[in-house]
């Protein structure tokens, strides 16, 4: 396989938790621009303490009721309000699917849905934590974009995408401090980046998996396969022609997701490679399609599906 891609490294250490910094820029943006309202359903976030003290007439906490928080965002953006909307991904998007697919899809109204711990950042929670189908569900909704950032830099350009767009956004957010992949200067308006490259395969993952990925891809290499990395932080919509034309020489491809196997990451690549009659090998490394009843934290749900770095380095390294 050819080498593909550019390496993207960091100019700088950002010390800084991805969702505060997603919410920073929020609060940077509203400052000047009093049309931008934050609705959220009883969740907290420490940077969210300055909306409250400071922009009080553009923060609202609706309650635990986010089928009306939909809905009440929808009225304010018809009234030209650019509303943000927070709270957890599955109360976000699994109770409000049909707010959402009636009320921003339909009116492709300028609503971004802020859904604080997807995958199984809630694990010890159960199944009702767990944001494991989100983007399969959101997928199918005409008009909508959906992102998925990997480190503080790339949440930040999710807020202006979401503060610019025309139609209804949907942002998974992490919360803690994840290692910087992206300068300050780097464009976000591809969708993707190859932040890794590699003689034997290319690993496209997502969100927190690409920190993963290149975990994966230092072991990899240990036992001589060379694993490039591709971060495909817009889930949709992907531009199909550029993704397509990064994977020229590519032979083979892994798609690493914390997500169900069904209808995610990795059911959107074999949808593309099939639409455009490209012949490459695909692996999904995703969780399997069953509810999760086991109770432990994130890391230990990982390597109870198989999602730690070894078990997916078994899986590659079997994979004939």
């Amino acid at each position: 396989m050819m080498e593909i891609g550019v390496d993207v490294k960091p100019t700088h250490d950002l010390n800084v938790d991805i969702r505060d910094a997603f919410f920073d820029e929020v609060y940077r943006i509203a400052a000047s621009d009093r049309n931008v309202i934050v609705l959220t359903d009883d969740q907290g976030a420490f940077s969210l303490e300055r909306f409250k003290n400071d922009l009080q007439g553009q923060y609202f906490n609706m309650g635990i009721a986010e089928q009306n928080i939909i809905s009440v965002a929808a009225g304010l953006a018809l009234g030209g309000k650019i509303p943000f909307v927070y709270g957890i991904s599955t109360f976000m998007t699994m109770r409000c699917f049909e707010q959402i697919r009636d009320d921003l899809s339909c009116m492709n109204l300028p609503v971004t849905i802020v859904g604080s711990g997807p995958g199984y950042s809630y694990g010890s929670d159960g199944p009702t934590h767990h944001a494991t189908q989100d983007v399969a569900i959101l997928r199918t909704l005409p008009h909508l974009t959906i992102l998925n950032p990997a480190d503080a830099v790339a949440s930040t350009a999710c807020v202006q995408m979401g503060y610019k767009a025309v139609g209804p956004t949907y942002i998974r957010i992490e919360r803690g401090v994840l290692p910087v992949l992206y300068d300050d200067h780097h464009s976000f308006s591809a969708g993707f980046a190859q932040i890794r490259m590699g003689r034997d395969l290319l690993i496209i993952s997502t969100g927190i998996m690409v920190h993963k990925a290149l975990e994966v891809s230092d072991r990899l290499s240990e036992i001589g396969i060379g694993a490039g990395v591709l971060d495909l932080y817009r889930l949709k919509p992907v531009y199909e022609p550029s993704l397509l034309s990064s994977l020229q020489g590519v032979e083979r491809i892994v798609t690493l997701e914390e997500n169900s196997i069904v209808g995610g990451l990795g059911s959107l690549v074999a949808e593309i490679l099939a639409d455009h009659k490209r012949m490459i090998a695909l692996k999904r490394i995703a969780l399997p399609d069953r509810h999760c009843y086991e109770y432990g934290n994130r890391d230990w749900q990982h390597s109870y599906e198989g999602l730690d770095v070894a078990g997916i380095v078994r899986v590659i390294e079997g994979w004939k």
